[in-house]
């Protein structure tokens, strides 16, 4: 399946766009040694939030975002004009390094979105309807992760928590604020808004205040979590029980949040 659905009442909608490595074995066999790596993978970041709060409705793509990276406009325009991004299929990793050795044509990159991109988002879609059936607003929150330091991304080191709201036009300014401050009061943590991630495909396509759906991603550097940021990858409880209590103060907030 290529993206899980877990039902939840609450008007909080979690979504993982960059936590799957499946990759079907025909795709795979097609990768060169950087991509069988799967660097780019945003590590064990639905285990960190496994949890942190209950009964939230959670989307998670299943497949590598190195098959179709669902978090990316799927007719191929960049998220970021004039600034290095990869594709919705991906041609290198986010250092810009080749990931195939036979790379899919555009035939075969329209197949992968129909089998990979769409579904993922029908199924956002979908809860979003649900929930605001419910609630009368739905509140999507993007779980992502990356490496705190990608050179052809960003030339510093990247904040520990990264919030995008598209400059704020896919979410009330009022929420985006309580999360800033919730994250810029954590002790030991660096925190931005808008800053080099302004939020993916998800947040811009599915986030309209207007109609009562409100979207922001956010973006952890894997330092905050990880040991160390490279294979084997390895999930430290240590690290993460901090920046857990964290998210859970983020996610209970918005959670309770209501529409005034």
């Amino acid at each position: 399946m290529p993206v899980d659905v877990i039902a939840g009442s609450s008007p909080l909608i979690l979504t993982f766009s960059h936590a799957g490595t499946e990759i079907p074995q025909s795709i795979h066999a097609r990768l060169n040694a950087t991509g069988c790596c799967l660097t780019d993978t945003a590590w064990h970041v639905d285990r960190l939030y496994r949890s942190v709060v209950q009964d939230v409705t959670v989307v998670r793509a299943n497949y590598h975002r190195y098959v179709c990276d669902v978090n990316r406009d799927p007719d191929g325009k960049s998220l970021y004009p004039g600034r290095f991004t990869t594709g919705f299929v991906p041609l290198t990793t986010l250092d810009g390094d080749p990931i195939w050795h036979n790379p899919p044509g555009t035939k075969e990159a329209a197949t992968w979105r129909s089998a990979f991109h769409a579904p993922y988002h029908a199924a956002i879609s979908a809860q979003i309807a649900r929930v605001r059936a419910k609630h009368g607003f739905a509140i999507l929150y993007d779980c992502d992760a990356t490496r705190s330091h990608i050179p052809k991304l960003f030339e510093h080191t990247l904040p520990d928590f990264s919030i995008g709201t598209f400059m704020g036009t896919t979410c009330d300014h009022k929420i985006t604020a309580q999360i800033a401050s919730i994250c810029m009061k954590a002790p030991n943590y660096t925190s931005v808004v808008n800053g080099r991630f302004t939020g993916g495909w998800s947040t811009r396509r599915h986030g309209n205040p207007k109609l009562g759906v409100h979207a922001l991603q956010m973006d952890l550097a894997q330092s905050t979590y990880l040991t160390e940021e490279r294979d084997p990858w390895l999930y430290d409880e240590a690290k993460a029980a901090p920046l857990r209590k964290v998210l859970a103060d983020v996610l209970g907030y918005l959670q309770d949040w209501r529409p005034a």
